[in-house]
């Protein structure tokens, strides 16, 4: 659906993309995370035609976006981070507005604006002026207009960014279910709500891709080695006399927990699963286990390994 190969974007003397590369199928919903400043905009405003690039290509659905832009246009839904909504008009009013500058019929405008309002769940506030809506309806309002016109490609930039927790998760449910027709590139800083909604993270920092990959595997690469954590009643001496002599691990940390219970890290030779291991010795020790979990690390923590590792390789 997408293909960017090479692209660059001077605004001057500033580089903001450098030799940007990556691709998104069909049906695909993919998040480009990234610091204020890391190119989203920029990339998303190419995708969507709304400016050119310096060099390098780029395609959706297999129209050039600078030579083909008007094939483009007819195949994305865009909603920028700012939306400029018009506040005097009514819901069904503004989007019937928008479906006819994209080149719809009257009747199929109709039609579409109906699907629309059901789809984002506005038809309750379908004659209500924008201006009076909650900034979550407003949301809504935004991404219907990017629906109108059944786009295959859905360009969303900060979907969610001001919205409150209830309405964060009504909007991330909604953005979902659209991998059902349409493929979704969803532009954010906020790092949970990647890992939430998106099938596929591509991490950018300063105009380059440093990641790209599903978040559980982008995890997996976090703890190659299979480190265990196991939250463990009992004396600290016996704890650490038993993983000192343990052969089969590499190396163990110990922290307090709740009560009588530690925190152990454990690292194993060869990434080995040491789950039924530790379990075992637990039982056997009569020592009570009550939390044993392979070590999971959050998008956040992926993501400043990432640009915190590409900033020490440039200096």
């Amino acid at each position: 659906m997408i293909d960017v190969a090479n692209l660059v974007k001077d605004y001057a003397s500033y580089r903001a993309l450098h030799n940007l590369s990556f691709s998104v199928g069909r049906g695909e919903i993919v998040g480009l995370l990234g610091r204020n400043g890391a190119g989203k905009s920029s990339t998303m405003r190419i995708l969507s035609c709304f400016m050119p690039a310096t060099a390098g290509t780029a395609s959706v659905a297999g129209f050039d976006v600078f030579t083909e832009s008007y094939e483009v246009r007819r195949r994305i839904g865009y909603m920028p981070e700012n939306n400029p909504l018009p506040p005097e008009m009514r819901v069904r009013e503004y989007l019937k507005f928008r479906a006819r500058l994209k080149g719809m019929t009257r009747v199929h405008s109709r039609q579409r604006v109906d699907a629309v309002l059901e789809q984002c769940s506005l038809t309750e506030v379908s004659r209500k002026l924008i201006g009076h809506l909650s900034k979550g309806f407003r949301q809504r309002v935004g991404l219907a207009d990017a629906l109108v016109h059944d786009p295959e490609l859905i360009i969303l930039d900060e979907p969610t960014i001001g919205l409150d927790p209830n309405q964060i998760r009504s909007v991330r449910a909604l953005i979902k279910s659209l991998a059902q027709k349409h493929t979704v590139l969803l532009s954010t800083h906020i790092l949970p709500e990647v890992e939430m909604t998106c099938g596929r993270v591509l991490i950018m920092e300063q105009g380059r891709i440093l990641a790209d990959d599903t978040p559980e595997n982008l995890q997996n690469h976090m703890n190659p080695e299979g480190m265990v954590r196991a939250e463990i009643a009992a004396p600290l001496e016996a704890l650490q006399e038993w993983l000192a002599d343990w052969a089969s691990i590499s190396r163990y940390d110990i922290a307090p927990g709740q009560g009588e219970y530690f925190v152990c890290s454990l690292t194993p030779h060869e990434g080995a699963d040491l789950r039924e291991s530790v379990y075992g010795e637990c039982r056997d020790r009569h020592w009570n286990l009550r939390e044993l979990t392979r070590a999971r690390f959050s998008l956040e923590d992926i993501f400043v390994h990432v640009t915190r590792h590409n900033r020490e390789e440039e200096h």
